[in-house]
């Protein structure tokens, strides 16, 4: 099979000759954008072998000033097609696709709304205070917050559009806001989940496939159970939620899930060749090969060895 038949085949849960593996890093700074990037994103592909092309998104909502109060989410602006970070990306996804054939099935990163929303702020503030400032602004006035969503989730709409109508095969849509120390069950379902799925549902509506990366710490995983008839693969972080690969086939019976294996401790990072060979064919044993993509709890660290990604890849192809 070819790696793009092989990915459409975990999605649509027939048989596979191996499942699917996928990795994915943040680029070094220098090499995370522009020319350099889109050659990054080639080697990275080629030289480990991965069935996804994951393309990555550094181009962020940009910053608009201090945001200290809610009435300051008013000065994030109304976004259209031609805003230069989605011009930016657009432009990345194109040049990488151009460079690859047919057989390549490829994801690229769309930040969901709560993500996205910190991206102007977070290098001035830092990711807790953010992620706090967020909560307690949508607490004390909520319409300045959720319009600034509202914005930025349109943005992320155009974006999904027009990378879709670029040849990317669908988005790996990264998703904030489960966590429990944050929002509420009743917050998210207001000020997240409806944001989210829009983003979705304009990539399925323009035959795009779904991705859904739920990340970080503490998460409430049931908060997802509502997007998974938009969601093709959900991929979450097992070791990072104490939520594993066996509760989530459980939870999301009918969509296929991506994982399996620490991202930034354990076998991958400090094993044995010998030691990761084993626990993946464990993983896949256990979980497999049917609607299954193995693959980590999230990006891998920037410095790990390309040779140590293909390892595992090739690991996974039993």
């Amino acid at each position: 099979m070819t790696k793009r038949e092989r990915v459409l085949g975990a999605i649509n849960g027939t048989d596979v000759d191996f499942v699917p593996a996928s990795f994915s890093l943040h680029f070094p700074k220098e090499i995370s954008t522009g020319e350099a990037s889109i050659k990054a994103h080639l080697d990275f592909y080629k030289e480990t072998d991965v069935d996804i092309m994951k393309i990555m998104n550094e181009n962020l909502v940009p910053d608009f000033g201090e945001i200290r109060e809610p009435n300051d989410w008013k000065k994030i602006p109304t976004f259209n097609r031609n805003s230069d970070f989605i011009q930016k990306e657009v432009e990345l996804v194109k040049r990488i696709l151009d460079k690859c054939d047919n057989d390549t099935f490829s994801l690229v990163t769309i930040h969901s709304v709560c993500a996205s929303s910190i991206h102007p702020i977070e290098a001035k503030y830092g990711y807790v205070p953010v992620r706090e400032l967020q909560v307690k602004h949508f607490r004390e006035n909520p319409t300045p917050y959720i319009d600034a969503c509202k914005r930025i989730t349109e943005a992320m709409c155009y974006l999904t559009e027009e990378i879709l109508k670029a040849g990317a095969d669908g988005i790996y849509l990264a998703a904030l806001g489960a966590e429990k120390h944050y929002y509420t069950d009743e917050e998210f379902a207001t000020i997240v989940a409806p944001f989210d799925k829009q983003i979705m549902k304009v990539a399925k509506d323009n035959n795009g496939k779904v991705l859904l990366h739920a990340c970080k710490e503490n998460l409430e995983m049931s908060r997802y159970k509502s997007y998974e008839d938009l969601a093709d693969i959900i991929n979450w972080g097992v070791y990072e939620a104490n939520f594993s690969l066996d509760q989530g086939r459980e939870l999301f019976k009918n969509t296929t899930i991506m994982g399996g294996i620490a991202n930034r401790s354990g076998v991958l990072v400090d094993g044995s060749d010998e030691e990761l060979d084993k626990e993946i064919k464990k993983i896949i044993n256990k979980q497999g090969k049917k609607k299954f993509i193995f693959g980590a709890d999230c990006t891998l660290p920037t410095e790990i060895s390309y040779k140590r990604i293909k390892k595992a890849v090739k690991s996974a192809r039993f």
